[in-house]
């Protein structure tokens, strides 16, 4: 089982330890609940570590990661960061990525859990392209600050770097915590405005331990993988192997940004079969509230009557809706905002409603 250099500190910080895509993992410190709302009214910070970071340099880096992405990465300017997805010939997904565009390649931020099939993948596809690809993920580290006061929380451990000044999905390199040439984005999987900070693994406890400190005044606390996916959930973000795998399309899952079918982008690696979804899809993804007592699970079934129109992807408890929510797939036909559905537990009936994503979404500044 792996760790990440903070599993000690985490130890420490007395957090329920659970395994998580090959990795030994923090899934809460205190009440899951009270980690939410730590997230979305103050700032949370978490370790990232686990997440797989890969380089692609290169004459040929865009245009072979043109191939293979959904996304249009010619088209991102240097310095900008897209959403993008690895997918099969038949549309299935591989995985769910982040370009980051540098001015000598391409740097993915790529799954935990499909990390070593991600590599894979590239290294099988590079013959005639002009490449080199490294995995960076044991050589640094990864944290990101979630919440309304992450920028104030950073920018006082930041030199060279106005972060207000920092767009949302783009990136840049400051001096953090003394660390100089530290990548700097701004994206964020919880709805809230955040930072992802990289640098050399063996400072991350430092790191860790200073950013706490320099929160302590904005009432930032250490958020684990539970409150993670809840944050997510209700700001209507996909995870792998819930919303999205090599059994669902991102056409269906409503990932529409994240997919190019520019006629210049050229062909690529399941461009065909997302076509042909995308013309007449057959499922599609909603939002489910219920105020019964039962949380959706994964796997639970949908019906309209006696007939079965879908199934339960994602669910959670939410504190900042105050009910239960889900991710569900259900039958195109009955996709309308408002369907109620009633969702079966084990030969028991719950009602339910269906919404459009997200349930959540933050005021911009």
């Amino acid at each position: 089982m792996n760790q990440t250099t903070l599993h000690d500190t985490h130890v420490a910080l007395e957090a329920k330890m659970v395994d998580f895509a090959g990795w030994r993992m923090p899934v809460q410190y205190d009440s899951l609940l009270d980690e939410v709302r730590t997230v979305r009214s103050k700032v949370g910070l978490f370790d990232l570590c686990h997440m797989g970071r890969l380089s692609i340099k290169g004459a040929d880096a865009v245009p072979m990661l043109d191939r293979l992405t959904t996304n249009y990465c010619a088209k991102i300017p240097v310095g900008a960061i897209r959403y993008g997805l690895f997918c099969r010939e038949d549309g299935g997904a591989i995985d769910d990525l982040l370009v980051y565009r540098e001015e000598d390649g391409i740097y993915l931020v790529v799954n935990a859990s499909n990390c070593a099939e991600d590599l894979a993948w590239i290294r099988s596809h590079t013959d005639g392209f002009d490449v080199e690809v490294t995995d960076h993920t044991s050589e640094q580290a990864m944290l990101a600050l979630q919440g309304q006061d992450s920028q104030s929380v950073l920018q006082k451990l930041t030199k060279d770097c106005d972060l207000s000044s920092l767009k949302y999905y783009r990136f840049t390199f400051g001096t953090v915590c003394g660390l100089p040439n530290v990548r700097i984005s701004r994206t964020g999987y919880t709805g809230e405005d955040g930072f992802e900070i990289y640098f050399p693994d063996a400072e991350a406890p430092r790191v860790w331990n200073e950013l706490l400190a320099a929160g302590e005044e904005f009432g930032i606390r250490p958020i684990g993988l539970g409150a993670r996916d809840t944050l997510r959930l209700e700001a209507g973000m996909s995870l792998y192997g819930h919303e999205i795998d090599t059994d669902h399309n991102p056409v269906e899952a409503n990932l529409h940004f994240g997919i190019s079918f520019a006629e210049e982008k050229g062909d690529w690696i399941g461009r065909s079969a997302l076509e042909a979804i995308k013309a007449q899809p057959k499922q599609a993804i909603m939002g489910m509230t219920t105020d019964g007592k039962r949380v959706p699970r994964q796997g639970y079934r949908l019906f309209v009557g006696e007939e079965e129109v879908g199934y339960v992807v994602s669910g959670s408890v939410s504190p900042t809706l105050d009910t239960n929510i889900a991710s569900v797939y259900v039958r195109v036909g009955f996709d309308a905002d408002g369907t109620e559905v009633e969702m079966d537990i084990r030969g028991k009936r719950q009602s339910c409603r269906l919404q459009n994503l997200p349930f959540y979404s933050r005021t911009r500044k």
